[in-house]
């Protein structure tokens, strides 16, 4: 299901609840075309054992809006990346494993 930005901030701000880190820049915000190809092999990380989430936006201009909103509010990461194609918005917690 494709989601606007305040619905994919909302469920971003809650799974942010769920993490034990309490700074906006100890987490990555980007958007991608290829979710299993960018999170969890170019920036390694775990499927079962670390903090993350992504959501499927609209468009691309919804995605890049969500990641600069994250990266205004101290997130690590970049704008300009991506495709015409890049929908999804992705955050992990940066740990000693991932790769930023």
């Amino acid at each position: 299901m494709r989601l606007t930005a305040k619905e994919i901030i909302a469920d971003f701000d809650a799974h942010l609840q769920k993490s034990s880190k309490q700074y906006y820049s100890n987490f990555y915000v980007g958007i991608t075309n290829n979710i299993e190809r960018r999170l969890f092999t170019e920036h390694n990380v775990s499927k079962e054992n670390a903090w993350w989430i992504y959501r499927t936006a609209t468009d691309k201009a919804t995605a890049q809006k969500v990641e600069e909103y994250y990266l205004a509010k101290g997130m690590e990461g970049d704008t300009g990346g991506g495709s015409d194609d890049s929908v999804y918005v992705y955050c992990y917690e940066i740990t000693n494993t991932t790769k930023e």
